[in-house]
C-alpha cells in the first residue's frame, strides 16, 4: 500500500495501538480493509496505518501480517502516543489527518467493521445532530424525533445490562462468560458500574428536570440482545436510541470514540461536548448545582476521580488537608498555571496534556503515595504517569505559581529525568 504522510495532500493516517493476543484476527481483518484502501489512494485523500506495541517483538512478529505502515518508534515514544490519544482499552485504531496531526475519528476499529469497504473514507466527525437524526424511544409514551431535543442539554449515555453471567478479567474489563474462557478473575450476574451509575443518574435527571433545566438524557445500549435493552431501559426516565438501529447506535459510538462502558457525555444545546467526565461529574455532584459540568481547571482527588489518573500525566499536589483552606489555596495556586496550558491547547483544537489534581489527606491519598511511593511531605508537587510507570517530583522547600510553572513547562519540554513508579 504506497501511501505515506510524505505525501502532499490532505492524508489521513491510521496508529494502531495493540498487543499481540486476541487481536489477530482484527490485523487480519484490517489487512484486507488497508488493501481495498489502495485504489482510495489514488484520490486526493489518501490512508495510511501505523501500528504501535508497548512490546518491540509483538511489532517485528505482526508488521509483515499487515499491509499497514509501521513505526519501529521508541517505547518512550510510543508511550507518548498513548498519552496524546488517550488510550484505555486496546486493541484501539485512530484516524488522523496527516496534514494537521488532528483526531479525524477516534474509534477506527467500528469504522472497519461499518465500512469495509471504505464509502465513507475519511471518516470525518459529523454533528450530533446529523448523526442522532431519527425517532427516539420513551418508556410508557410516544416515540419522538430527535429534533425535539432542540435548546436542550444532552446527555448521551452508552451503558449496558447484562443479565447472563459476567465476568471480571483482572484487565477490569467485564466480558460475557462466553468470551471469558481461560481468564482468571470472579464471575457475577451485572455489569456493577452500569447498573450503580444509573440509579443515580435516574436520581440527577429527576432533580434536573424538576429544577426547570431543559436536559434529556439518550440511552445508547451496548446490551447483547434486544430482551436484555427493554428490560434494562424499563428503569430509565429518559429516551433511547432503538435497540434494532444498530448503526445509529455504532455511529454514536464512532462519534465520540467510546472504549468502555458506562460513559456519559453531555452536550450543550448547540451539541458541543461539554465533558466527558458525565460518570464523574454526576458521583460526586449528586445535587446536580453544578449542572451542565464545564470541566474544572483543578480537580480535588476523591475516590469517583481517580480514574482519570490513567487518562494521561498527571500533576498532583499533595497538601496537608488538616489545615483549614489549604486545599483551597492550593488550587487557587495552581489554577492559572492550570488554565494557560488548557487555553494553549484548546487554541490548537487539541486535548491538554496534563491534567491537574490537589490531594488532601485521605485513604485515596494515601493509596495513590503507596503505590507510587511518594514520601508523607506536604505540600508536594509531582507528575504523574501511570501508562509510562514514571513521577517526576518537585524538590523544594516552598511551592510557589512560579516553581509549578517551570516545572509544568520543563516536563512538557521533555527536561525532567522520570523516577519509576
Amino acid at each position: 500500500m504506497e501511501c505515506s504522510s510524505d505525501i502532499g495532500g490532505p492524508d489521513t493516517s491510521g496508529d494502531f495501538l495493540k498487543q499481540e493476543s486476541g487481536n489477530k484476527g482484527f490485523i487480519t481483518g484490517h489487512s484486507e480493509s488497508s488493501a481495498k484502501k489502495t485504489e482510495l489512494c489514488k484520490q486526493p485523500e489518501r490512508g495510511g496505518g501505523q501500528i504501535l506495541s508497548p512490546d518491540e517483538i509483538t511489532i517485528k512478529k505482526e508488521i509483515g501480517k499487515s499491509a499497514a505502515l509501521s513505526a519501529n518508534g521508541s517505547t518512550v515514544g510510543q508511550l507518548k502516543l498513548w498519552n496524546k490519544y488517550r488510550i484505555s482499552n486496546i486493541p484501539s485504531l485512530i484516524f488522523l489527518d496527516a496534514t494537521t496531526g488532528k483526531v479525524v475519528c477516534r474509534n477506527g476499529l467500528l469504522v472497519i467493521r461499518d465500512d469495509p469497504e471504505g464509502l465513507e473514507f475519511p471518516w470525518g466527525p459529523k454533528p450530533f445532530r446529523e448523526v442522532v437524526a431519527g425517532p427516539l424511544l420513551r418508556n410508557n409514551g410516544p416515540s419522538l424525533e430527535s429534533s425535539s431535543l432542540e435548546g436542550s442539554h444532552v446527555g448521551v449515555y452508552f451503558s449496558a445490562h447484562w443479565p447472563h453471567p459476567s465476568h471480571l478479567a483482572p484487565s477490569g474489563q467485564w466480558l460475557e462468560v462466553e468470551k471469558a474462557r481461560n481468564t482468571a478473575g470472579p464471575l457475577v450476574f451485572q455489569c456493577p458500574p452500569c447498573r450503580s451509575l444509573t440509579r443515580v443518574l435516574v436520581e440527577s435527571y429527576r432533580k434536573i428536570k424538576e429544577a426547570g433545566q431543559k436536559f434529556e438524557i439518550i440511552f445508547v445500549s451496548a446490551d447483547r440482545s434486544e430482551e436484555s435493552f427493554k428490560q434494562y431501559f424499563s428503569e430509565m426516565p429518559w429516551l433511547a436510541v432503538p435497540y434494532t438501529d444498530e448503526a445509529r447506535r455504532s455511529r454514536l459510538n464512532r462519534l465520540y470514540g467510546i472504549q468502555g462502558i458506562p460513559t456519559l457525555i453531555v452536550l450543550d444545546p448547540q451539541g458541543e461536548v461539554i465533558t466527558r467526565q458525565g460518570r464523574v461529574e454526576v458521583l460526586n455532584d449528586e445535587d446536580c448545582r453544578e449542572f451542565p459540568w464545564h470541566p474544572k481547571p483543578v480537580l480535588e482527588l476523591s475516590d469517583s476521580n481517580a480514574v482519570q489518573l490513567n487518562e494521561g500525566p498527571c500533576l498532583v499536589l499533595f497538601v496537608d488537608s488538616e489545615d483549614d483552606g489549604e486545599s483551597e489555596a492550593a488550587k487557587q495556586l495552581i489554577q492559572p498555571i492550570a488554565e494557560k496550558i488548557i487555553a494553549k491547547y484548546k487554541a490548537k483544537e487539541e486535548e491538554a496534556p496534563l491534567l491537574f489534581f490537589v490531594a488532601g489527606e485521605d485513604d485515596m491519598t494515601d493509596s495513590l503515595r503507596d503505590y507510587t511511593n511518594l514520601p508523607e511531605a506536604a505540600p508536594l508537587l509531582t507528575i504523574l504517569d501511570m501508562s509510562a510507570r514514571a513521577k517526576y517530583v518537585m524538590d523544594v522547600e516552598e511551592i510557589t505559581p512560579a516553581i509549578v510553572e517551570t516545572f509544568v513547562n520543563d516536563f512538557l519540554a521533555e527536561k525532567l529525568k522520570p523516577e519509576p513508579i
